[in-house]
């Protein structure tokens, strides 16, 4: 039972760490695959931001090379970021 409400628990944080702050419209918001593609890398590099903060997106871009390929690729195909930004950063990497 305990188990079962912690999963819970962080599943909601998960989905609340990437909502948009209640003064940013609905379609700003992040989609459900990226919250869960990126959840993650969240807790990895950008927890140290309120739930539902807008330093989230900052931080996310913020350190977008580190971003697993799901992420990356689940904020590509959501629009939030372009493939061709995602090429032009992995280039300056090389």
């Amino acid at each position: 039972m305990i188990l079962i409400a912690t999963t819970t628990t962080i599943r909601l944080a998960i989905v609340a760490a990437f909502a948009v702050s209640s003064m940013t419209t609905e379609a700003s918001a992040v989609s459900p695959g990226v919250k869960i593609a990126c959840a993650g890398d969240y807790f990895a590099h950008c927890s140290q931001h309120s739930i539902g903060s807008p330093g989230v997106r900052q931080c996310m871009r913020s350190v977008g090379s580190k971003l697993s390929n799901r992420c990356v690729n689940a904020l590509v195909a959501a629009g939030e970021v372009s493939k061709s930004e995602v090429d032009r950063k992995d280039a300056s990497l090389r």
